[in-house]
C-alpha cells in the first residue's frame, strides 16, 4: 500500500471488517449519520482502503481455515490416542441414615461430572483410513501409464487358394 490510510479511515475499514455493513462502520468510525450511507460506499471503492480491507479479511480467513498440515496432524493426534474428548458421567451417591423411630432411610444423588477420555477406537480407525489414503496406502485402481506398442500378426498359412 502506497498511500496510508487517515486514522478515520482505518477506523472505518476496522468497523468495517467486524460488522460487514459500510454505513453502520461509517457511522461508529465518527462520519456524520446524514451521510454515512455515501461515505461508507464512497470508502469501500478508495483502493487504499479495499487493500486493508481485503488484506485483513484474507489473513483472518486464513487462521481460520485448517490447512493440508494442520489436518494431518490432527489426524495423526487421534490416531495415537492423544486427542481427548469431554463426556458427562453421572455419578450416583447414597446416603444411608435412621430417623428417630429408627427406621432406615436411604437418600440417593445423582451429580454430572465431565471426564477427558482418550479417542474411540472408531475415530482411531478412521483416522489412520484417512491418514492412509492421503499417503495412498489402499489402491482401488492401479494407474498405469505410459505407451504400449501393440501388433498382431495374422498368419493365413501357405494357402494361396490353389486348387489341384
Amino acid at each position: 500500500m502506497a498511500a496510508k490510510l487517515t486514522p478515520r479511515q482505518k477506523a472505518f475499514a476496522e468497523f468495517y471488517i467486524q460488522l460487514g455493513n459500510a454505513t453502520e462502520a461509517a457511522k461508529r468510525a465518527g462520519y456524520s449519520e446524514k451521510t454515512a450511507n455515501r461515505i461508507g460506499a464512497e470508502n469501500l471503492t478508495k483502493p487504499v482502503i479495499r487493500e486493508y480491507v481485503d488484506k485483513v479479511q484474507s489473513e483472518i480467513s486464513s487462521s481460520r481455515i485448517a490447512d493440508a498440515r494442520e489436518v494431518q496432524e490432527t489426524l495423526t493426534r487421534i490416531l495415537r490416542r492423544e486427542e481427548t474428548e469431554s463426556v458427562v458421567i453421572v455419578c450416583k451417591t447414597r446416603k444411608s441414615s435412621y430417623d428417630k423411630a429408627g427406621k432406615r432411610k436411604t437418600e440417593e444423588k445423582e451429580t454430572p461430572e465431565i471426564v477427558q477420555i482418550p479417542a474411540k477406537i472408531s475415530d482411531v480407525n478412521k483416522a489412520a483410513e484417512l491418514l492412509g489414503k492421503v499417503h495412498g496406502l489402499y489402491t482401488d485402481k492401479v494407474d498405469l501409464s505410459g505407451g504400449v506398442d501393440l501388433r498382431i500378426q495374422v498368419d493365413y498359412g501357405n494357402d494361396q487358394g490353389t486348387s489341384e
